[in-house]
């Protein structure tokens, strides 16, 4: 828990240090209140005593109060400035940590619980400082400062005050012991909640199609119920905390005055009067002391989630990124958009057989380079491996003469135009998602790379056009107008290479066509790496790699690899009659 709190930063520890200041002051001003009391009590019962006496005492005592409350209310807003500055900072840490992930660690904790670990998790730290620091610090202060006063006055009455903190201690470490082991899986519990909950909002097309409402509401029910059950639980079990306080506090009194009756009516009567205003003083006095131990168990319901929570942060926050910076922020001179497999194979963490094998190619500048073989064979996994979204477990990977390990990541992927096989919009406009990264966007250039993309026709027929509103996944859009938006931003790049994952299947034949056409054009200065699926998409291609269950069975041209590819021979047989491929 205390490593969390080496992320505060000198203004912070300032501001905590003046809240400590406050808080002596404050505690200072509650325990000077009893003083008075004391003196008010003495003096009404002394004959001869002035009014004006009594009103100075009390002036005395306002001023305390009053004084109280302004240091509280001081200790409250250096202690809200200290926790909310410290969230902030937290969030912002473990977002770039997880920005610097790669796909094995966020596969590692899961989306849904990243979101967690950002949100909920620091709000429970912030909650513990903003409550700590108040509380925490005082109660302790508060408490001891009481029992020093309390001594001296009466072995019963302070025998009393013993037992009651002995009991309160006592039950309060049973209601611990009881809640603490469901405190630590309710953040878990929360994750799997936002995990279904996100699971039904992204398939909602899906869960809509096949009439699964009731299917998916059993279960968000039942992962809404165990949360909900264990929050009771705990709920229930802090909730015993405040009726025990309001017995002890009580109790403590009524044994406090009971003792002092015996006392009074046993001592002599010149000592009466001083013994009823020491029990009126010692009963002030004992309950700071329940008070203090009742501040403290408002954190004692805090502190064990704030612990779990804690624990995760620290768990992104200290994950070692398997993907590291190089230094080199270029390629060799002379090189530009070069990349070449050299014996590449690779394997996904933990897994036992090998993705990819021995795959070794060259694509040189200005060429097209295509990648096709069955489902499983690897060919994104293999285009990953430049972007460096993996690292390859054996052999080199290297752009422009330079392994990719070499690299800074930013420096690598500003060569890159890369297309995703699903595409991927963000809430925004048409032009933030074209010139997305580039906070100068070039209206010129955005308009040129959506009309290359074969976008202009729908973009200009859209509300605002090329300000049109694109919503969070770009769901306000078909999918074929996702995947050529999602085009264009590559071209609007203008990189060294041009990456497209199987990223012209959800377009028609004529569209894929015209595009490419275009786009032959526009790239003929990069190099243009493609995976398809459809022989039409890529047989134009200078070079065509076959896959098969992860190894290169094939290099060449179309017209070659009809020649003396079998596999390749199979896919295109299966996708076009002999008479379709001689006219191609």
């Amino acid at each position: 828990m205390l490593k969390i709190f080496k992320y505060l930063q000198k203004k912070d520890y300032l501001l905590i240090l003046c809240s400590l200041v406050f808080i002596v002051t404050q505690v200072y001003l509650d325990l000077k209140l009893p003083d008075y009391i004391h003196e008010i009590t003495i003096l009404v019962q002394t004959e001869g005593s002035k009014m004006s006496d009594v009103l100075v005492q009390g002036g005395y005592m306002l001023l305390c109060a009053i004084g109280s409350v302004i240091a509280s209310i001081i200790v409250g807003f250096f202690a809200a400035k200290v926790a909310a500055g410290f969230s902030v900072r937290l969030r912002a840490m473990v977002f770039e940590k997880t920005m610097s992930f790669s796909i094995e660690e966020i596969n590692g904790f899961s989306t849904p619980s990243l979101i967690t670990r950002s949100t909920n998790d620091i709000t429970q730290i912030q909650l513990l400082i903003s409550m700590g620091l108040q509380v925490i610090v005082k109660a302790p202060i508060l408490a001891v400062w009481a029992i020093m006063k309390m001594m001296g006055k009466s072995w019963q009455w302070t025998a009393a005050t013993g037992f009651a903190v002995l009991f309160l201690i006592m039950m309060l470490s049973i209601l611990i012991f009881v809640a603490l082991p469901k405190f630590k899986i309710i953040q878990s519990l929360t994750d799997n909640l936002n995990r279904v909950t996100r699971e039904n909002l992204t398939g909602i097309r899906v869960v809509q199609a096949y009439n699964a409402g009731n299917y998916q509401e059993k279960k968000f029910e039942v992962a809404n119920n165990a949360l909900t059950n264990t929050n009771l639980f705990t709920s229930r079990a802090m909730a015993l905390i405040m009726p025990t306080m309001g017995i002890i506090m009580s109790g403590m009194s009524l044994a406090i005055y009971w003792i002092g009756a015996v006392l009074i009516n046993a001592a002599a009567l010149p000592d009466r009067l001083f013994l009823f205003s020491d029990m009126v003083v010692f009963s002030s006095y004992a309950m700071q002391v329940i008070m203090a131990f009742m501040m403290l168990s408002f954190v004692f319901i805090m502190l064990p989630r704030a612990a779990v929570s804690a624990k995760r942060i620290l768990e992104v926050l200290d994950t070692k990124a398997k993907i590291i910076d190089g230094n080199v922020t270029d390629g060799n001179k002379g090189l530009s958009g070069e990349v070449e497999f050299r014996n590449v194979s690779f394997k996904y963490p933990d897994a036992a057989e090998y993705i990819l094998r021995n795959v070794s190619f060259k694509a040189s500048k200005g060429e097209t380079v295509a990648f096709i073989g069955s489902t499983g064979s690897g060919k994104s996994t293999l285009l990953n491996l430049i972007p460096r979204y993996f690292d390859a477990t054996e052999g080199e990977v290297l752009v422009d003469g330079v392994n990719v390990k070499n690299y800074t990541q930013e420096s690598l992927r500003k060569k890159l135009g890369y297309v995703s096989q699903k595409a991927i919009l963000f809430s925004g406009t048409v032009t933030t998602n074209v010139a997305y990264g580039d906070s100068g966007s070039n209206e010129t250039a955005v308009k040129k790379a959506v009309d290359i993309s074969q976008g202009t026709e729908f973009v200009e027929k859209m509300e605002n056009q090329y300000n049109a509103a694109i919503s969070q996944g770009g769901t306000n859009v078909s999918g074929g107008q996702k995947q050529r938006l999602s085009i264009a931003r590559a071209v609007y790049r203008q990189p060294e290479i041009y990456i497209f994952d199987d990223s012209f299947s959800a377009l028609d034949y004529k569209t894929d066509r015209v595009l490419r056409s275009k786009l032959k054009n526009e790239t003929k200065d990069a190099t243009t790496l493609i995976v398809g699926q459809r022989i039409g998409t890529i047989k134009d291609a200078d070079r065509i790699v076959v896959l098969d269950d992860g190894e290169v069975v094939g290099i060449g041209t179309h017209e070659e690899l009809m020649q003396n590819c079998s596999v390749y021979q199979e896919i295109a047989y299966s996708q076009l009659s002999k008479e379709e491929l001689e006219i191609g």
